[in-house]
């Protein structure tokens, strides 16, 4: 039986985030290590976030990795 991959999306709590903290595309792109194509692709839901880019993300934004996922934490 074929596997169905599991698609991760957290492009609109993302952005959320961004904005809340008055962050650009590109800053949060700089401040987590990552490029702001990658940002907006993601914001899009047009990628998945891998584990260790999710990480980078949460802690620039200053929230537990979960809150991407799912909108809970602190």
């Amino acid at each position: 039986m074929a596997r169905m991959p599991i698609m991760v999306k957290i492009g609109d709590k993302l952005k959320e985030l961004r904005i809340e903290r008055a962050l650009t595309q590109e800053e949060l792109g700089k401040k987590a290590g990552i490029g702001k194509n990658t940002v907006n692709r993601l914001e899009q839901d047009k990628t998945d976030p891998r584990p260790s880019t999710l990480r980078k993300l949460a802690d620039a934004l200053s929230v537990e990795p979960r809150e991407l996922l799912d909108g809970k934490g602190q």
